[in-house]
């Protein structure tokens, strides 16, 4: 039984507790920050308001496969895809693996650099661009450089002067790009300038795309294109747009003779000129006592290469060749007829040879007979 003393300051020491103030619920744990949403989120932005392909009628836009790099406090490090797909003439985006700088600004992130992390760089990697649209084409270059309205008519030309021939199968359509420089037309191509200095043109399959779709493009050297003249600059086009119609009927196995050929065959078709004016070096080549022994080799394609002018006049003679004694419609069955082979099981030149027996009833030594004499006559 408790004392009165006691029963009291247990009374008392009760009111005391009642008295004192609830204890303060603790407080909640600091939410980790998610730099890699964050990141993402600058990018979808960024994506979004399109400032680095301004100027390109960009259908969609996107940033994929995102992976963060090195942070340093108020700075992080991110390699990225860039995907985008061209309205009107990419069926599937273009790929473009980018490595990016960010740095932190106010809540989020803010893209301070972006650069190729391999492959060739993206269009706008040198500047702002222009873009330039045709009835089927459309140029890009950029926005500080010359009218583009001529190279438009000159791919308006090719498109259907390469349906004539090849059917319409293909998109029917010409994405050209004329970067500023020779220079940044090696670098699109990831080469050496020095070894481009000659080359007009040159038709490249997108980055990212999958195989057999339409996102070609047609690369144009500013210099040498510069040098040519009219009839020689709507060669040029009429020849890449050939490789863009005819390259679901491409294969690794297809020659480089087969396939030169029948683009100048079909750049050249109808232009009026002979074999002298067509092929000029060769036929040099021949009144100097220089004649080929065999159809051109892959190799005698390569940038640089001594004698690339004289592969490409005798590939066109040899389709020439071919159009002129079978008819056009046998020279593309041709064609076809190669790049839907099987490549497995058989080496280039039988499948060839068995293939021109069928299709044009002549085997490849034979050919290459009759063509040595077609070669042999430009000496006049």
């Amino acid at each position: 039984m408790l004392s009165r003393r006691g029963a009291l300051l247990l009374a008392a020491g009760g009111l005391a507790q009642l008295s004192l103030p609830p204890a303060a619920p603790p407080a909640p744990a600091a939410r980790p920050v998610d730099r890699r949403a964050e990141v993402a989120a600058a990018l979808a932005e960024r994506a979004r308001s399109a400032p680095p392909w301004a100027g390109l009628p960009v259908a969609e836009a996107g940033y994929r496969n995102l992976v963060l790099g090195a942070a340093g406090g108020e700075r992080v490090t991110a390699a990225a895809d860039l995907a985008v797909r061209i309205a009107g003439y990419d069926e599937h985006p273009v790929v473009y693996p980018r490595r990016i700088g960010l740095v932190r600004a106010g809540d989020g992130w803010r893209v301070e650099r972006e650069e190729s992390a391999s492959g060739p760089p993206a269009p706008w990697d040198f500047g702002p661009l222009r873009s330039s649209p045709g009835a089927h084409c459309l140029v890009v270059g950029p926005a500080a450089g010359p009218d583009q309205a001529e190279l438009v008519a000159v791919g308006d030309r090719a498109v259907p002067a390469v349906t004539e021939v090849w059917g319409g199968a293909w998109p029917e359509r010409l994405l050209l790009e004329r970067p500023a420089t020779e220079e940044q037309f090696a670098r699109l191509l990831e080469g050496d300038p020095a070894g481009w200095t000659g080359m007009a043109a040159v038709t490249v399959a997108a980055p990212g795309a999958p195989w057999h779709t339409p996102a070609d493009r047609v690369l144009v050297n500013p210099e040498a294109y510069g040098r040519l003249s009219g009839f020689g600059r709507q060669v040029v086009v009429t020849h890449e747009a050939t490789h863009v119609a005819t390259r679901a009927d491409t294969r690794a196995w297809t020659p480089l003779w087969l396939s030169e050929g029948v683009a100048d065959w079909t750049a050249y078709r109808d232009s009026g000129r002979g074999p002298q004016q067509i092929a000029p070096e060769l036929a040099r080549d021949v009144a100097a006592g220089k004649l080929p022994a065999a159809l051109p080799a892959d190799r005698d394609f390569a940038a640089g290469a001594t004698g690339i002018a004289q592969a490409y006049e005798q590939s066109w003679l040899a389709c020439e060749l071919i159009g002129r004694t079978h008819g056009p419609q046998r020279l593309v069955a041709f064609y076809r007829a190669i790049g839907a082979a099987d490549g497995q099981g058989e080496d280039r030149e039988r499948r060839t040879d068995r293939l021109m027996r069928r299709e044009l009833g002549v085997g490849l030594a034979e050919f290459t007979r009759l063509w040595l004499e077609q070669v042999a006559a430009l000496k006049g």
